[in-house]
């Protein structure tokens, strides 16, 4: 009874006559706790623009890069073509990872609008340099450019967690996330179908210079978006200047670090030796598909990964906790890797030997296992977004943020500085001594796959929880 009378001469008091109910005045607090921060559109919008234009200029190139090395005359054994594209990716991953630290670094003292707003610069002459390449050299010259100028990707990232908070990123982050699959629709369909303008579009583009440079076109389209973002980013993107501190002490850092690094790895792998297994020919334990249908493979691949942002990224956000997701998305990549062997052996079956051609039940169900294979690894591509929450929840405060991104985007473009190289040569050695049949880097790539799962076991034993 006195507790009653307390309780009712006191508002702050809860009644415990009925300790099973709970309160409405601690309710309504809690609902006004859980208002969210209203977005920053403008600031979200530009950031996305920006955001749009590293994807773009890193995947127009897949569908023709074979192509392109082909046509440089580096080698006459069409199994090495691999070895030459995995060395012109590794080389943009390798200058990435030199200067995405010092990126970070110099954005705490000098600002975030002018390390993005030069890196975007330094990234259009780089895209318009590769399409003008005619010799091995300036390929990777271009590439090397363009990968220093794009190691600006933790400062982009830190200028998303300073404009969010935790009560409005379950908005922001799938709308900021879904950029990357959105460049990675345009970008393919950019590379595959404006490559060799002369012969695709001869009442426009049948002129020497085209001839000459036939990789030229989509750079540019590439480059145009580049200078449009950057013009949008300087109009609309507030400088928001930080100090740095060292956090790799810390022992959710560190994770972050180690896991980025894997599931970088992999995801990289993943994405190299997919464009080169649909490249190679059947009897080399490929698709033998033609630059458009790679083109068209990589934007289906955009397009999933684009719905899963749009239908549920929102969802899986307010409802589950960043780490689970994030280790049940490193899960998925060996099965992403172990369904491609299967592929092959439905185009065996179906390829008629005089004519080169897939019988129409072969093409449907080729189609429909890429569709898959493409569902598991951009589902599993999600870790990117789930790292780059974790990394914000688990900074210790807004002013290591920018370091933060740093170090664990450092981690990331370490292990895509040789991955392509190694995964590429480990696919021509397994397919030039028939290793398991020519499926050795499946085997190998699965383990390693699985390998990476472990290291997401710290993130969940030091994390935060990050459910709104």
């Amino acid at each position: 009874m006195a507790a009653s009378v307390n309780s009712q001469s006191d508002p702050t008091v809860v009644d415990e006559t009925c300790p099973l109910l709970s309160d409405p005045r601690l309710e309504a607090q809690s609902a006004q706790k859980q208002e969210p921060t209203p977005l920053p559109t403008a600031q979200l919008a530009a950031l996305c623009i920006v955001r749009l234009v590293d994807p773009i200029a890193f995947t127009q190139l897949f569908p023709y890069v074979n192509e392109f090395m082909n046509d440089l005359h580096l080698t006459d054994d069409p199994s090495r073509i691999g070895f030459y594209s995995g060395l012109v990716e590794s080389t943009f991953a390798v200058a990435q990872l030199s200067s995405i630290y010092p990126w970070a670094r110099l954005s705490d003292v000098i600002g975030r609008r002018p390390v993005v707003l030069v890196g975007i610069l330094g990234l259009t002459i780089a895209t318009l340099l590769f399409g003008l390449s005619k010799s091995l050299a300036a390929v990777l010259i271009a590439r090397c450019i363009g990968g220093l100028f794009s190691g600006n990707v933790a400062v982009i990232h830190s200028v998303l967690g300073e404009i969010t908070d935790s009560t409005n990123q379950a908005v922001a982050f799938p709308i900021y996330g879904i950029i990357w699959p959105l460049g990675t629709i345009i970008g393919p369909l950019i590379g595959g179908s404006f490559s060799h303008p002369a012969s695709k579009y001869p009442e426009l583009f049948d002129l020497e210079f085209w001839r000459d440079y036939p990789y030229f076109l989509p750079c540019l389209i590439s480059a145009i978006v580049a200078i449009i973002g950057g013009l949008l980013g300087y109009a609309f993107l507030e400088e928001k200047p930080m100090c740095a501190r060292q956090l790799l002490a810390l022992p959710i850092m560190s994770a972050l670090s180690v896991s980025g690094f894997a599931l970088s790895f992999i995801a990289t792998s993943f994405d190299v030796v997919f464009v080169l297994f649909c490249y190679s020919p059947v009897q080399s334990g490929g698709l033998a598909f033609s630059a458009s249908q790679i083109g068209y493979s990589l934007a289906s691949s955009g397009a999933i990964a684009a719905a899963i942002q749009v239908f549920i990224m929102s969802y899986l956000l307010r409802t589950f906790d960043c780490a689970a997701m994030y280790k049940f998305c490193m899960t998925l990549w060996p099965y992403a890797y172990v369904t491609l062997p299967i592929l092959n052996a439905i185009a065996r079956g179906g390829l008629d030997k005089e004519t080169g051609q897939f019988d129409v039940s072969t093409t449907a169900m080729l189609w429909t296992g890429i569709a898959v294979v493409l569902a598991l690894s951009k589902t599993a591509s999600l870790g990117y977004s789930l790292s780059m929450i974790l990394t914000k929840e688990n900074a210790p405060n807004l002013a290591s943020l920018g370091q933060a991104n740093g170090i664990v985007q450092f981690s990331m473009c370490l292990s895509r500085s040789f991955a392509p190289f190694l995964v590429s040569s480990l696919f021509a050695l397994s397919v030039d001594g028939n290793l398991l049949g020519g499926h050795l880097w499946v085997a190998i790539m699965v383990l390693v796959s699985y390998l990476g799962t472990t290291s997401c076991y710290k993130i969940s034993l030091h994390s935060k929880k990050t459910i709104p």
